[in-house]
């Protein structure tokens, strides 16, 4: 096994989660998830030789992961849904459900998910890295904006969700 091959298994990896929840997010169903994440393997491997570590190489992966996902789905972008999955814990940093039934529950989650849904572009995949718990300073790295305007940004659309669920 080859340096190139060996660097890019530890890749995967160590980071396998974090690429199966962004193509998670971005696709409906278990074959474009799987077909996501291998177009997603297939693109550090081209890129793995023009990683330069100016970032963290988790920071690195989340944007080829994202960049990869957007170009899958990208028919009609603004229009592209994201799916949750109600087990995710990320999920509970945005809402309080503990008190509510299960049936309560799924009507926030389906709410939350529309809500979602009609974020920007840019929001959606900031709010799709906060629920993997990414840093501030990361998002801003992979989405290229300052770490000041990911707080505000992060900010606001926590306060628009929330809104949204008082009205259920």
């Amino acid at each position: 096994m080859n340096k190139k091959e060996e660097t890019f298994r530890k890749m995967i990896s160590d980071n396998e989660h974090r690429i199966s929840s962004i193509c998670r997010y971005y696709s409906s169903n278990d074959d474009d998830h799987k077909d996501m994440y291998q177009e997603v393997l297939i693109n550090i491997w081209k890129s793995i030789d023009s990683f330069r570590g100016d970032a963290q190489l988790s920071t690195w992966i989340y944007r080829v992961a994202v960049n990869t996902a957007l170009s899958f789905v990208n028919k009609e972008i603004r229009r592209q849904k994201l799916f949750l999955d109600q087990k995710d814990p990320g999920l509970q940093n945005l809402v309080d459900v503990d008190e509510n039934s299960s049936k309560e529950k799924e009507k926030l989650f389906q709410v939350l998910e529309n809500e979602i849904n009609q974020l920007s572009v840019i929001d959606k995949i900031i709010i799709t890295l906060v629920l993997e718990s990414v840093n501030h300073k990361e998002i801003a790295s992979v989405i290229g904006i300052t770490e000041p305007n990911v707080r505000v940004k992060i900010h606001r659309i926590k306060n628009e969700l929330k809104e949204a669920l008082k009205n259920v």
